[in-house]
């Protein structure tokens, strides 16, 4: 992942303790973006969560749908919180474009072991996963189809593993939703464990 996730999601932006950390885990690579084949995906019965008119006369509308495959617990995720998930994506040949990949946290124990976490905040990420997001509950494991129009439409992305005008597939487990005062508490206690752990400057330094 580059700016969690650049590819495939936008960076957050919002909050300097998390541009920091988003920074940080830019740095050790999340999400490599692997162009990989992967099996084909199966599909049941799904939920349409918004249809999308055709971009042209004459085109085929589509939709924006989520597959439960494993049932959640608990309330679905609001607006305003956050959502650490595992996920791996895909075009829909089955090529996988990108996974999430363990965090190495300064303060074990504060934020769950596994799990990306995502804002469920408009702008903060594709349209697509935004809305998506807002389908789930904690536990559960889902599949996301995302229509081109509200994932990256027909933008060419230099070096990006997405060709413009794709469709995307996102195969998601979440490890826990949490409300926005949480994690920023949680980001502070792992800044201050970030800091403590940095070292100190040699003896003499700056007499």
């Amino acid at each position: 992942m580059t700016e969690i996730t650049r590819v495939p999601l936008k960076p957050v932006a919002k909050g300097s303790l998390t541009k920091l950390w988003l920074g940080v885990l830019g740095a050790v690579g999340i999400g490599a973006g692997l162009a990989v084949a992967a099996a084909p995906i199966e599909w049941g019965d799904v939920e349409v969560i918004e249809e999308v008119a055709a971009s042209e006369p004459g085109g085929k509308a589509q939709r924006l749908t989520i597959e439960t495959i494993v049932e959640g617990a608990g309330p679905t995720a609001q607006v305003g919180q956050y959502v650490f998930v595992n996920y791996k994506g895909f075009l829909e040949d089955g090529t996988q474009f990108d996974e999430s990949q363990p965090i190495p946290w300064p303060a074990p124990g504060v934020f769950p072991e596994e799990g990306t976490p995502f804002p469920i905040e408009e702008g903060a990420t594709v349209e697509g996963f935004y809305k998506g997001l807002q389908r789930v509950q904690k536990g559960g494991t889902y599949k996301l189809f995302i229509p081109s129009a509200l994932g990256y439409g027909n933008e060419a992305r230099p070096g990006s593993p997405i060709p413009p005008g794709s469709n995307l597939i996102f195969e998601l487990e979440v490890v826990d939703i949490v409300d926005e005062a949480v994690f920023e508490e949680g980001m502070a206690i792992n800044q201050r464990a970030f800091e403590a752990s940095r070292p100190g400057p040699p003896p003499g330094f700056g007499e």
